[in-house]
């Protein structure tokens, strides 16, 4: 059987209980649009992808700081943010600074999902693949 990453499956209850924090903490989130769980019987049900959502954004305010506007402006740099299966980023080289963003997917993966090439640093394997592709 394959594991839809996007299949919906857990209750507020559940999720609030996974990450620690208040179930009003998670509608809030909702509110600000920062994440949409599936809906079953006006009940919601998150995926591992919306945990996966929930945890970049309790990072990015119990890390960084950050009040919910934000993290509506972070997200709002990563086009795959509501995306369904989407493939997550790449690991970063060693001796490569990278000019992308940490993906959201995946802890210590950077989003392959840019706008503009500019975005990548000259020396990645990852630029020199997507100029093949191009």
């Amino acid at each position: 059987m394959i594991h839809d990453e996007d299949k919906p499956m857990y209750t507020i209850g559940v999720v609030a209980d996974l990450m620690d924090v208040h179930p009003e903490t998670l509608r809030i989130w909702e509110r600000n649009e920062l994440v949409k769980p599936a809906r079953r019987n006006n009940q919601r049900l998150y995926s591992n992808n919306d945990l996966k959502r929930l945890k970049f954004i309790q990072y990015l305010i119990e890390e960084n700081g950050l009040n919910l506007a934000g993290v509506k402006h972070v997200i709002q740099f990563y086009p795959c943010w509501y995306t369904i299966h989407c493939s997550g980023g790449q690991p970063g080289e060693i001796n490569c600074e990278h000019r992308l963003r940490a993906c959201w997917k995946e802890e210590g993966t950077y989003c392959l999902d840019v706008r503009d090439k500019a975005d990548l640093c000259t020396s990645c394997a990852i630029k020199r693949e997507k100029n093949k592709q191009t």
